[in-house]
């Protein structure tokens, strides 16, 4: 398993609450967040310490779905501080993750 930590409805806002953080809203049943997976997981291992990367199961936590108003999957916020700065919707190059985490490091 990657560094990546899986977010809940307990520990979503106190992970989330300082620095940068990735969140990845996915599902087990859906392709282009399979695809998207091991470049999560491989984010995880790269900014190990400089961001938090994250996933939630939107088929078990729905209230945070909701909560963010994610109405496609995949969905990738990017937060500072515990604020939403950024959002990219379905799957994207790692390139592209990196470029926009190392922007707001």
């Amino acid at each position: 398993m990657g560094k990546y930590i899986e977010l809940t409805q307990e520990n979503f806002e106190s992970t989330v609450a300082n620095g940068v953080s990735l969140v990845d809203f996915w599902a087990p049943w859906c392709g282009p967040c399979r695809m998207l997976a091991p470049v999560i997981e491989e984010l995880g291992e790269e900014f190990d310490g400089k961001a938090n990367i994250c996933k939630v199961n939107t088929d078990e936590q729905q209230d945070l779905a909701v909560k963010y108003g994610i109405r496609s999957i995949p969905t990738i916020i990017f937060m500072k501080d515990g604020e939403i700065v950024d959002q990219m919707v379905g799957a994207s190059s790692k390139q592209a993750l990196s470029e926009k985490l190392n922007s707001l490091a």
